[in-house]
C-alpha cells in the first residue's frame, strides 16, 4: 500500500497510508475504534477504492487513484470479520466446500483440503452442524477455517476476538498462533488490544485518526514519544509485551 488515503464525502478515514506485509508476517494494526483500521481492510480487499495511492497485491497494482484494477476475487485474500458473517444455511463443511468451490479449486482437492483445515481448526467431528448449533468459539473456528482452507496470499482478520470472553480469547489466541505457524500464512491483524497485539504480531503498526503513526516491534515502540503508542503501551495491558514470545 503506497500513499493510500480513502475519503467518505468530506471524512477523511485513511490519510497517506504506506504500509507493506512481508511472505509469513503477522503484522497487527493497532488502535483505537474509529481510526480508520476497517477502512484500511477494504481497501485492502478491493471493496472499494483508494481516493489517491496505490494498493499492490504480490507487487502487482490492484488499486489506484479511485479505480479497482484487480476485483476482490481474483486478489487471492481471505477475511474474518467481526462478525464472521457466517451462512445460516450451510454445514460447517458446506462452508468450506462453497470458498473452495468458488476460487475453482478442484474438485478433487477439495475433500481432502477440508479434511485438514477442519483437523487444525479441531471442527471434523462438528462438520455437520450448522452456525446456530455451535458455541461461540465453534464459530469463530469455522470462519477462520474458511479463510485459511484455500491457502489465502494474505488473511486479514478484523477485530476477530472482541465480542468474546477473556478465557476463549486466550485459547483462539493460541490456535490463531499455531495455525499461523504451520501454515506460514501473511496476515494482517486488526485489533484495538494490544495485548493480542503482544502475543501474535510479528511486527505492530499504530493507526490514529486514519495516519499510521508507528510501525516496528512492541519493544521499538516503547522508545517512541507519540501520545497514543504511550497510551496503549502504558496500560494495564500493555505489560503483555514484555513477557510476550
Amino acid at each position: 500500500m503506497d500513499q493510500a488515503s480513502l475519503k467518505y464525502g468530506t471524512r477523511t478515514a485513511v490519510s497517506d497510508v504506506s504500509l507493506t506485509i512481508e511472505t509469513g508476517e503477522v503484522l497487527c494494526l493497532l488502535g483505537p475504534s474509529g481510526c480508520g483500521k476497517s477502512s484500511l481492510v477494504r481497501l485492502a480487499l478491493g471493496l472499494t477504492p483508494p481516493s489517491s495511492g496505490r494498493v499492490f497485491v504480490d507487487e502487482r497494482e490492484a488499486s489506484a487513484n479511485g479505480r479497482i484494477i484487480v476485483p476482490p476475487e481474483q486478489r487471492g485474500l481471505s477475511v474474518v470479520f467481526q462478525d464472521l458473517g457466517l451462512w445460516p444455511h450451510l454445514s460447517v463443511e458446506a462452508h468450506l466446500r462453497f470458498v473452495l468451490a468458488s476460487r475453482r479449486i478442484a474438485r478433487s482437492e477439495r475433500e481432502g483440503a477440508i479434511e485438514r483445515t477442519l483437523a487444525a481448526v479441531e471442527l471434523l467431528d462438528r462438520r455437520r452442524c450448522y452456525p446456530a448449533e455451535l458455541s461461540g468459539g465453534e464459530r469463530q473456528r469455522l470462519a477462520i477455517a474458511r479463510a485459511l482452507v484455500v491457502r489465502p496470499r494474505l488473511v486479514l482478520l478484523d477485530e476477530p476476538l472482541s465480542n468474546l470472553d477473556l478465557v476463549l480469547r486466550r485459547e483462539l489466541i493460541e490456535l490463531f498462533r499455531r495455525l499461523f505457524a504451520e501454515l506460514q500464512a501473511s496476515v494482517l491483524y486488526i485489533t484495538h488490544d494490544i495485548r493480542e497485539a503482544a502475543l501474535l504480531g510479528d511486527r505492530v503498526a499504530v493507526m490514529e485518526h486514519g495516519r499510521l503513526v508507528a510501525t516496528g516491534m512492541l519493544s521499538e515502540l516503547r522508545s517512541l514519544e507519540s501520545p497514543i503508542v504511550r497510551e496503549l503501551l502504558d496500560s494495564p495491558a500493555g505489560d503483555v509485551a514484555s513477557t510476550a514470545p
